[in-house]
């Protein structure tokens, strides 16, 4: 009997180990931290989706409120762990609305009185269901970046899936940017209408390229973003095979099935037709309103370097569902994917900074837009980290923090110091 307690100790280790474990690429430093992260992750998605099964909250709420507690939990640590916590000194926070929508605003200790300074527009990430303008390393960042850069901060809290889809979040971020980008508002905050930024990552960076897009050939705006700044953003929902989503399918944290799952959500699709967007049935070659034009824009074939695009052979579906394409309204639309927009629009946007990761599902997209931008004339910097995977950017401190994401901060700092 005494060797019982030893039995279930041992076998619950394993089945533990056996659940953390997932095989990663030699080049991810700290696999174990992210191997936790991710377990970590799953094991919310795993409660959130039996809770929304037996009826309760719907399953992003779940997630949000976990999320929150676990936020609150490692806020605790990190304060006990550095001593510090909360606003940096000097930088000046407001929550107010700009057109109606939320917003965090930063300003920095610097400037304001007689001298302009920079201004920037963030977005944050998610899948446009998940995350805050006001919370964890998104708040942290962006202080970071207002008192370093003598920026004004404008960092918007759009409205999430399921309560809004498409255009909802692209419509809130539009309207917050005229609102910053208005003449008046420029001289309320001392900012340089000659030094306005927008940015995001991964969702953000979306809405980011989209925004940039919208106010770049609009002629009704007199000031319009100087640059761009675009991390690992997702831009196109017609491939889900290029080489980066079949070669980081199953890399945390973003799993290929989780960006269709998003790319549903955010569309008002139905989420049974996953396994028809991970087949490509959706962008058969027999639907006549996806043109060999608008296929040649995410053309992976051509538009990738030899190096990313390795041994992998492109899915081209002869006759899939044409059910599919038409049942995922706003699949087309430039607003959701930014990456389709025509030479003509791309030729008029900002300079932009692109920042993509190895192992990400959405390497190739960002790849792809700065091959795109650069053809229209744009000048463009590839920041690329070989060691990178999706959502390091933000995984900055302590106890969740790892070198590959502070090396892509300060990259990001670093080039808005020099370009913006």
């Amino acid at each position: 009997m005494r060797l019982l307690p030893v039995v279930v100790t041992v076998s619950l280790t394993v089945a533990l180990a056996y659940y953390v474990y997932i095989p990663l690429p030699d080049a991810i430093q700290e696999p174990w931290k992210l191997m936790m992260l991710d377990a970590g992750f799953r094991t919310t998605m795993h409660l959130a989706s039996l809770k929304s099964w037996l009826g309760f909250d719907h399953y992003i709420t779940s997630i949000r409120r976990s999320s929150d507690g676990f936020e609150g939990m490692m806020k605790g640590l990190s304060s006990s762990e550095s001593g510090a916590g909360g606003v940096m000194p000097g930088v000046k926070v407001s929550d107010i609305t700009f057109a109606g929508v939320p917003v965090r605003v930063y300003e920095p200790p610097a400037g304001g009185e007689g001298h302009l300074r920079r201004g920037l527009m963030f977005f944050h990430g998610g899948g446009w269901a998940l995350g805050s303008a006001k919370k964890g390393s998104y708040d942290t960042i962006n202080q970071m970046l207002s008192d370093e850069l003598n920026t004004v901060v404008v960092s918007v809290e759009y409205r999430l899936y399921p309560e809004v889809h498409f255009p909802v979040p692209y419509l809130d971020c539009l309207a917050a940017a005229k609102h910053f980008l208005s003449p008046e508002v420029q001289a309320r905050y001392a900012v340089d209408p000659e030094r306005v930024a927008v940015a995001g990552d991964s969702a953000g960076g979306n809405l980011a390229a989209a925004v940039a897009q919208e106010i770049s050939t609009d002629d009704t705006m007199s000031v319009k973003f100087s640059v761009q700044a675009l991390i690992y953003p997702v831009l196109q929902a017609l491939d889900f095979n290029t080489p980066s989503y079949l070669q980081n399918q199953n890399i945390p944290i973003l799993y290929r099935h989780l960006m269709v799952r998003f790319w549903l959500q955010y569309l008002g699709a139905d989420l049974s037709l996953q396994s028809q967007l991970l087949a490509n049935n959706h962008s058969s070659l027999h639907l006549p309103n996806i043109t060999p034009e608008l296929r040649a824009r995410l053309d992976w074939t051509v538009l990738l370097p030899p190096k990313h695009k390795k041994n992998y052979r492109p899915l081209i579906v002869e006759k899939g569902s044409q059910g599919a394409g038409k049942e995922v309204p706003g699949l087309l639309d430039v607003r959701a994917s930014p990456l389709l927009a025509g030479p003509e629009v791309l030729a008029k946007c900002p300079r932009a900074y692109i920042l993509t990761c190895e192992y990400d599902v959405l390497r190739d997209d960002g790849l792809m837009y700065a091959r795109r931008l650069q053809d229209a004339g744009v000048t463009v910097t590839q920041e690329h980290y070989d060691d990178g995977f999706h959502g390091c950017f933000t995984f900055i401190t302590w106890p969740m923090e790892f070198d590959v994401g502070k090396r892509a901060l300060r990259g990001y700092l670093n080039w808005l110091q020099n370009n913006l």
